[in-house]
């Protein structure tokens, strides 16, 4: 049973909380209405991507066995049954549309390219570099629209921009960690190869720039004083700049940014930014 669990990454379902974040920025939080919704839509979310979870580990389940740290996934290891694992998949995809078709068009819509457009990742357009980071970024796009969908809440443009620039932040970082184990005699994926650490350095020191300064535009934005009601909403960039530093630590001093989530979950200063930045933002939205 623990293998299952393993295999369909229930940790990282914690991306699927962006589909909560469209109604946290138009400090509609605390309106639960929004909740049923926006709950089924994140298990409708979690369950397409462990669909997609497993059908990439069986595609790859060769050439994981060779990676010092994909080698001990369930399928690569042989601790999951290939045939209990693809009714498992079955079961998972068929609830995850189910529920999408039960809650609305739009968002059966959405969540059906994003699995159609991750299947086509996982059977080739990941070893196409570029391609490749912004398929995985897109996903996070069609979480925060899928929420936009869900609890009828529209999106800035300033949050998109930040959230696509974020993903490809963290996409680049997964690659500068490939990078860093195939020096150390690993496997290295295709697309990682038409990459070198120089390249990834400096688009990861472009788009850290350039999410900052659009998170300050976004707060300062006429269209968002407005409508929060409040001018002090700039006050949050301390601990945006704080988190993006810290990771940018990680990624080139560390050299262990290769699973986002894993960072998100257990890094002390990264945990202690994003609450303080919940909390300010709160105060500032919620309170004033």
């Amino acid at each position: 049973m623990l293998a299952y669990i393993k295999l369909i990454r229930v940790h990282q379902w914690a991306k699927n909380t962006f589909i909560f974040v469209p109604i946290f920025f138009a400090g509609q939080a605390f309106e639960w209405d929004h909740y049923p919704n926006l709950i089924q839509g994140f298990f409708a979310f979690s369950f397409m991507a462990s669909a997609i979870y497993i059908l990439n580990d069986y595609r790859d389940r060769e050439v994981d066995r060779l990676h010092p740290k994909k080698r001990f996934r369930p399928l690569a290891s042989g601790a999951a049954n290939v045939y209990v694992s693809f009714a498992l998949l079955g079961a998972l995809l068929a609830s995850s549309l189910f529920i999408a078709f039960s809650l609305d068009r739009n968002f059966l819509i959405l969540l059906s390219i994003y699995g159609l457009m991750n299947v086509a990742y996982t059977f080739g357009l990941k070893n196409l570099s570029i391609v490749d980071i912004f398929i995985v970024a897109s996903g996070f796009l069609f979480r925060i629209y899928s929420g936009s969908v869900l609890s009828g809440v529209q999106i800035s443009h300033w949050l998109a921009i930040m959230v696509m620039l974020l993903s490809l932040l963290l996409a680049l970082a997964k690659r500068r960690d490939d990078l860093v184990l195939g020096k150390d005699g690993g496997v290295v994926r295709k697309s990682s190869r038409n990459y070198n650490v120089e390249f990834i350095n400096a688009c990861l020191a472009i788009f850290a720039g350039i999410i900052i300064v659009a998170y300050i535009m976004y707060t300062v934005s006429p269209e968002v004083t407005q409508r929060l009601n409040t001018q002090w909403l700039f006050g949050t960039t301390i601990f945006v700049i704080a988190g993006v530093m810290r990771y940018l630590q990680i990624t080139f001093v560390s050299e262990n940014s290769g699973s986002p989530t894993t960072i998100l979950l257990k890094d002390k200063f990264i945990i202690l930014t994003l609450l303080g930045w919940i909390v300010s933002f709160y105060l500032i939205i919620y309170i004033h």
